[in-house]
C-alpha cells in the first residue's frame, strides 16, 4: 500500500467541465427477457489543476451521465501544474493498468491516448508525455492516471528535495 494523500476539493465554488470517457451497454438476462441498463465514465475538472472520475449507472444513457458526473464531483483532488506540465516522472498502477506521466516541455501539447487525455486536460496539463504500459480498460486507465495526479509532490518541495531552484525543476 502507498502513503497517498487525497486532497479534496469542494466543488460548489469551482467551474467543472465533464468529459464522458466511456458509455458500457449492460444486459441483464432475467426470466421475463433481457434488462438493458447503461454505465459513464465520466471525468470532471476546472481545467486549473482541479480533477475528479466517477461512475454513474442507470437505465438511460443521459440519466447515467448526470449520476457519473455527480460521483466525480465526490472525488476531486487537487493537483500540482506549474507552466502548464506536471513537476516529476510518476509511474502509477491500478489493476491491470500501468501508467506513466513525464513532464514534458513548453509547446510539447499533451501525448497521451483516449481516457488518459480526457483526465490530463481536465486537470489543465497543457504540455505531458505519458504512455500506458498494460490494459486498455477505460476504467482502470483513467483510476491510475488520477491516482498517479494525486501522488504527484509540489513543485515546491520537489525543489527542496533535489537542492535546486523552483526554475532548474522545469528547466532540467
Amino acid at each position: 500500500m502507498s502513503n497517498i494523500i487525497l486532497t479534496k476539493v469542494k466543488a460548489g465554488d469551482l467551474e467543472l467541465k465533464e468529459k464522458v470517457v466511456a458509455i458500457n451497454r449492460v444486459v441483464k438476462t432475467t426470466k421475463g427477457g433481457r434488462a438493458f441498463s447503461f454505465s459513464a465514465l465520466v471525468v470532471v475538472g476546472n481545467e486549473a489543476g482541479v480533477v475528479g472520475h466517477g461512475l454513474g449507472k442507470a437505465k438511460e444513457v443521459q440519466e447515467a451521465i448526470t449520476k457519473g458526473i455527480e460521483d466525480a464531483k465526490k472525488n476531486l483532488i487537487k493537483v500540482p501544474v506549474m507552466h502548464g506540465t506536471i513537476p516529476h516522472e510518476q509511474l502509477t498502477k491500478e489493476g491491470a493498468a500501468k501508467v506513466l506521466i513525464k513532464p514534458a516541455a513548453q509547446g510539447t501539447g499533451v501525448i497521451a491516448g483516449g481516457s488518459m487525455r480526457a483526465v490530463l486536460e481536465s486537470a489543465g496539463i497543457t504540455d505531458v508525455l505519458a504512455k500506458n504500459l498494460g490494459s486498455a480498460n477505460p476504467h482502470n486507465v483513467v483510476k491510475a492516471t488520477v491516482k498517479a495526479l494525486a501522488s504527484l509532490r509540489e513543485p515546491i518541495a520537489v525543489a527542496k528535495t533535489r537542492n535546486v531552484s523552483l526554475k532548474k525543476v522545469f528547466n532540467g
